[in-house]
C-alpha cells in the first residue's frame, strides 16, 4: 500500500465512509511541508505531509486545533487523522473553501479573538509542547508568566541564537533583558488566555459564508497581549480588527513597550531558521527594551 492509499484507508476508517483519491492538486505557500487537496466519491480533504520524524509536530498540531475548536469562538479546520506511511507523515484535515476577506470580517475576528482570550486555564504554557515554525516550543506549565517567558520562550530562542552565530553583542543585550523582564510587568499582571500563538496574516482567512477562520496554530495559555502583538509584526491586521478587539476587550497600558517583546520571540525565531538580517531587527529590538527600562 503506498502512501496515497494509507491516507485514503485511513480516512475512511476514521469517517466510516468509503474514499478513494480520485484526484490531488498540490498548493502553493507551505514553506514547511507539502500542503495538498485530494478529492474522490464526493468528499475533498485538505493534507499536510513532512518526513516521518514530523509526526510529532502533526499530533501537536491537530490537538491544537482541538482546542481551539472547543472554545466555540473561531472556526478552525477540523482535524481528521494523522499517521505514517511510506516514511512519510501525515495530517489529515477538514478542506474549508474560502471567500474574500475585508474589513466586515476582520472587525467579526477581532471580536471572536477577545473572545478565544477569554478561555484560561490555571497554568501557563500547555499539556504538550509544540513548534512555533519549524522550532520547537516548550509548553512545560508555569504559575508565573514572567519566569515562563524568561526560559520556555526568550531564553530558549536566545540559547539557539548563540548556537546558530549570534553576535556576542545581541546576546548580552539579551542576557540584560531577561534580568529586566520583571520591570516591564510592574503594574501589568496577565492571566493564561488561550492563544493561537502564531497569529500572522498568512494563518487567516475567511470562508465562503463570511466567518473568520484561523489555522497553522502554536497553541499555548498566555498572555494574550502576545497574540495581538504578532498580527502587527509582518505587516499588520486591517483596522477593524484592532478597534472591534479594543471594543470587546480593551488591551492594558505599557502593550505598545510589551508587544516588541513578544515580537522579539518571533523575529528571534525566524533568525534561528533563517538566518540574515533578522539578528540586526532582534539587537534593534532588544536595544529599545533596554533604553525605555533605563
Amino acid at each position: 500500500m503506498n502512501l496515497w492509499q494509507a491516507i485514503a484507508a485511513d480516512i475512511s476508517a476514521t469517517t466510516g465512509q468509503p474514499f478513494h483519491i480520485a484526484s490531488r492538486r498540490a498548493l502553493g505557500g507551505g514553506c514547511i511541508n507539502a500542503v495538498l487537496v485530494v478529492e474522490g466519491d464526493g468528499q475533498r480533504w485538505f493534507v499536510k505531509t513532512n518526513e516521518a520524524a514530523k509526526l510529532a509536530m502533526f499530533k501537536a498540531e491537530s490537538e491544537g486545533l482541538r482546542e481551539l475548536a472547543g472554545a466555540g469562538t473561531i472556526r478552525v479546520p477540523q482535524p481528521l487523522c494523522h499517521g505514517v506511511a511510506e516514511g512519510t507523515a501525515y495530517l489529515v484535515m477538514e478542506h474549508i473553501e474560502f471567500g474574500q476577506g475585508g474589513e466586515k470580517i476582520a472587525r467579526r475576528l477581532g471580536e471572536q479573538l477577545a473572545a478565544l482570550h477569554r478561555v484560561t486555564a490555571p497554568t501557563f504554557g500547555w499539556r504538550r509542547d509544540n513548534v512555533i515554525g519549524a522550532t520547537h516550543q516548550e509548553n512545560t506549565p508555569a504559575t508565573e508568566w514572567i519566569e515562563f517567558w524568561r526560559t520556555r520562550r526568550l531564553g530558549f530562542q536566545l540559547d539557539l541564537a548563540a548556537r546558530h552565530g549570534a553576535s556576542a553583542s545581541l546576546l548580552r543585550g539579551g542576557e540584560k533583558l531577561l534580568d529586566a523582564l520583571p520591570a516591564l510587568f510592574a503594574d501589568y499582571q496577565p492571566l493564561p488566555a488561550l492563544l493561537h500563538g502564531d497569529l500572522w496574516g498568512g494563518n487567516y482567512a475567511a470562508d465562503v459564508h463570511g466567518k473568520p477562520v484561523i489555522f497553522d496554530p502554536a497553541v499555548y495559555y498566555g498572555d494574550r497581549e502576545a497574540d495581538l502583538a504578532m498580527t502587527e509584526l509582518f505587516g499588520g491586521f486591517p483596522p477593524g480588527f484592532y478597534a472591534a478587539y479594543q471594543a470587546a476587550w480593551p488591551l492594558a497600558p505599557g502593550y505598545q513597550t510589551r508587544k516588541t517583546l513578544y515580537n522579539l520571540y518571533h523575529v528571534l525565531n525566524h533568525f534561528n531558521l533563517f538566518g540574515g538580517g533578522y539578528a540586526h531587527q532582534a539587537q534593534r529590538m532588544i536595544a529599545g527594551l533596554l533604553a525605555e527600562l533605563r
